[in-house]
């Protein structure tokens, strides 16, 4: 643990939020010297303070130990590469588009790895109009239940929530390409590419 890393740290993400020295020690108990103490890097927060404190300067405790920020190297592009977090404890979903540290209920949570649906498990689309029609013969029950739906396209991500003993039944813009995912709380993440011939209508099948 390098103090002199960690106070550098704290001084700019300090300034990044605004706060004075003085201001920071106010939200966390301590005085403006200590904190002055730590960003000159002649002694570093006593552990009981790395929870407040790191809530306070909007990083997570790992980040502000190791004193430094990791950046993503995100260059836009196919959103169809954008990466889905699922929280196994309050089955919250977040959604990045590029590199993140992203944790709930305390817990760092990994990317969903996505798999290729089987003919078995696959939803059923149909067009109708300009749209995708889409179905499912999943039982949504309680405890097994499909919890999102999502259609991804080079430029855009649309994202359908579901909830246990819901119906699968959804209207989705018809691009001509596309990626459809969904999100199976027993068998994770599933996806099938979804393709179209544009100007034609009445096209039945599994997706």
């Amino acid at each position: 643990m390098d103090c002199t890393e960690i106070g550098n740290l704290i001084r700019h993400l300090r300034r990044e939020k605004g706060l004075t020295q003085v201001g920071l020690a106010e939200k966390i108990g301590v005085s403006d010297k200590a904190v002055s103490k730590w960003e000159r890097g002649l002694g570093c927060p006593d552990v009981s303070l790395l929870g407040e404190l790191a809530e306070t300067l909007g990083v997570n405790i790992e980040t502000l130990l190791g004193g430094d920020l990791l950046r993503s190297d995100f260059v836009g592009g196919n959103m169809k590469r954008v990466k889905f977090y699922v929280c196994p404890v309050c089955g919250n979903l977040s959604v990045c588009t590029g590199n993140a540290a992203v944790s709930c209920c305390s817990r760092t949570l990994t990317p969903l790895e996505a798999i290729k649906a089987t003919p078995e498990n696959r939803l059923t689309t149909e067009i109708m109009g300009d749209e995708w029609f889409i179905t499912s013969r999943h039982p949504m029950e309680k405890e097994n239940y499909i919890s999102f739906v999502a259609l991804l396209t080079g430029e855009s991500v649309r994202i359908f929530k579901q909830y246990p003993e819901w119906e699968l039944q959804l209207h989705m813009p018809a691009a001509c390409r596309g990626r459809l995912l969904w999100y199976s709380t027993t068998q994770g993440l599933l996806y099938t590419e979804l393709k179209k011939e544009c100007g034609k209508q009445g096209d039945r099948r599994n997706a």
